[in-house]
């Protein structure tokens, strides 16, 4: 018999689904990016996010693609290798009838080996324990991931530097909240 996962939940706290609860399954390496976060991070997008193509490279608990989705995104691809992960992001899409969202299992690496289809917005919240944003910035500009002017939203523990960005790209904004530390850059800015 499979053991069953834990399920957490969170709050999608703005646009249609706004209020809404939806659970996630409590892996290890899965933190939903916090409320306060989240907030900051979709005021500084709000111009943006209105029909963007976006990109949840290690999606979780499904935090940022649903709340990308809630507030106008025409698309979001959500990236994840744990089955028990993808499954319950596939429920949630279900529950919130969220045809736009495309779920996918896969690690992040073979995923970016794919053609690519440029996002206008990419979430990029690899485990902490990896520290691989530097890495995975280097995968996206080289494998022409990005739409001329996309927006990446990077999220880091805490204490650790900011990774080298590549050629094009311009810290745009950066924050501390508790344990983590979150940017958004863009490309060609």
């Amino acid at each position: 018999m499979a053991a069953a996962h834990k399920a957490g939940q969170l709050r999608i706290i703005g646009g249609t689904w706004r209020g809404r609860k939806i659970d996630f399954a409590t892996e290890p390496g899965v933190r939903p990016t916090p409320d306060r976060i989240r907030e900051t991070l979709f005021n500084w997008l709000q111009a943006s996010i209105g029909g963007a193509r976006c990109l949840d490279l290690f999606s979780g608990s499904g935090a940022l693609g649903f709340e990308a989705l809630s507030r106008g995104a025409a698309e979001v691809v959500m990236v994840d290798q744990s089955s028990t992960v993808t499954k319950q992001l596939l429920a949630n899409a279900s529950l919130l009838k969220a045809n736009n969202a495309q779920i996918i299992q896969s690690n992040a690496d073979r995923y970016l080996q794919r053609p690519p289809q440029p996002f206008d917005i990419v979430f990029l919240d690899p485990p902490f324990e990896s520290q691989a944003l530097e890495q995975y910035c280097a995968q996206l500009a080289s494998l022409q991931w990005l739409a001329p002017h996309a927006l990446i939203y990077m999220e880091r523990e805490k204490g650790t530097p900011t990774p080298p960005l590549p050629d094009g790209w311009q810290l745009h904004r950066e924050k501390q909240t508790g344990k983590v530390t979150y940017a958004l850059a863009i490309r060609g800015g």
